[in-house]
């Protein structure tokens, strides 16, 4: 399955970041479907069906990201 280029990954990944932010803080209907639109853009870049799977596959496929999260380091 091809996969979206690594800097429109992070640009999607970092977009989403900022308006999760923006959301919490503000609780906006504008900004909650922008997160929705970018969700479902990551999911089909990725080839995933929810968007925390699609931010981790799009974040493993950063340059220099690699994981971040140790419970996902098998031990």
């Amino acid at each position: 399955m091809p996969m979206a280029h690594p800097a429109v990954l992070r640009e999607l990944v970092e977009e989403y970041e900022t308006l999760e932010l923006l959301h919490a803080r503000q609780g906006k209907a504008e900004v909650r479907r922008r997160m929705d639109d970018i969700a479902a853009t990551l999911c089909v870049s990725t080839g995933t069906h929810d968007v925390d799977a699609a931010l981790m596959a799009a974040r493993h496929r950063l340059p220099g990201d690699g994981v971040k999260d140790a419970s996902l380091v098998a031990g």
